[in-house]
């Protein structure tokens, strides 16, 4: 995302500054939403809704502004396919995941779709790794068992992000 924003920033300014917002609000609300989660184990509806539709606001804007229409279908289709994603494995173990996550998965699978399906797949499994190491350490410490709830959305917004920085695209 930070390339992305290098190559706009000189030949497209209103691509650069909506693009800028979207991520500064990606971070206002992933740092929210992660301490909110690890405190109470719930993603709150009146943080996650209003995600999005200025996350989808300022992603189409910055797509449309710079003409790039391809952008524009993977920020729906990036929110879809990651929303369904996380409501098939929710489906599947409904102890294992909250619907919160399923929720947060949509509006984080709008920004890594922006960028491209490859880092939707990355930061899918850098979510899922992270959780996994924090449970194992939970267990290696004696915090945790098996049983013990882990708050998956600060793993998730951190897998998000690891995935965006790199991204060229």
């Amino acid at each position: 995302m930070i390339e992305q924003l290098a190559r706009l920033w000189p030949a497209a300014p209103l691509p650069f500054w909506a693009l800028l917002a979207a991520c500064l609000y990606l971070l206002a609300v992933g740092a929210r939403l992660s301490w909110i989660d690890a405190r109470t184990h719930r993603l709150p509806n009146r943080i996650v809704f209003p995600a999005y539709a200025v996350a989808s606001a300022l992603l189409s804007t910055a797509a449309l502004a710079a003409g790039d229409l391809a952008r524009l279908w993977g920020v729906a289709a990036g929110g879809a396919v990651l929303w369904a994603f996380y409501f098939l494995v929710r489906f599947i173990h409904p102890a294992g995941m909250g619907f919160g996550d399923v929720k947060l998965a949509g509006v984080l699978g709008m920004y890594l779709g922006y960028l491209g399906f490859g880092q939707l797949l990355w930061a899918t499994l850098a979510a899922f790794a992270l959780g996994g190491l924090y449970g194992l350490l939970l267990l290696a410490l004696r915090r945790g068992t098996l049983k013990s709830a882990i708050p998956f959305g600060p793993f998730m917004v951190l897998g998000a992000i690891a995935a965006m920085l790199p991204a060229a695209s």
